[in-house]
């Protein structure tokens, strides 16, 4: 493909425009957002088979893709868990959802203590060069992961702050599509 004459240094002119950078971790900065579908889709499809829905349309595997995006992504552990339940007309006790997320969380941790998550090659040379205009930049994440899996992928210390799972629920923070979490962690980089 032909490059366009100048385009990097346009690029690179626009960026230093820019005052801070909010990050989400997940899916942008590391490519954690396919292994927690993936580790949700086994915790749920076995609760799916040990309590099968009243309705067989309801019985179907969970959707990595459609079900994670609608139900999961960006919520915490319970909210995720009891969200995609209650879609499946499951009304679960309290502990049985808590278990589903635990089982999640245990798949993901041994997924991420493998090695088997990386950042992107693309978001990293972003980071770095805005790191060193000096823009101030924040990652956010309802993940409770998130400050291994940017340590685990050598950029943590490009970060002025972090808000992850922990955080949010410290703070009581809602989850996505609330953008309380992003505006957290805008707040920390100051005015």
């Amino acid at each position: 493909p032909q490059r366009l004459p100048g385009r990097a240094a346009v690029t690179a002119a626009a960026l230093r425009a820019v005052r801070a950078v909010v990050f989400d971790t997940d899916g942008v900065i590391t490519d954690s957002a396919r292994v927690h579908a993936a580790a949700w889709k086994a915790a749920f499809d076995v609760c799916l088979r040990e309590h099968p829905p009243e309705e067989p349309v309801c019985r179907r595997p969970f959707d990595a893709e459609a079900d994670y995006l609608r139900y999961v992504d960006g919520k915490s552990h319970l909210d995720g868990a009891a969200s995609f339940l209650a879609s499946r007309g499951l009304r679960l006790a309290e502990a049985a959802v808590a278990e589903v997320a635990a089982h999640k969380e245990r798949l993901f941790t041994e997924r991420l203590r493998d090695g088997e998550i990386g950042a992107y090659p693309g978001t990293v040379r972003l980071l770095r060069a805005l790191h060193g205009d000096g823009v101030p930049l924040a990652a956010a994440s309802a993940s409770r992961h998130a400050r291994e899996l940017l340590t685990r992928s050598g950029v943590l210390d490009l970060f002025d702050a972090l808000v992850d799972g922990a955080e949010a629920a410290r703070l009581r923070l809602p989850g996505k599509p609330d953008p309380a979490l992003f505006l957290e962690a805008a707040r920390r980089l100051g005015p």
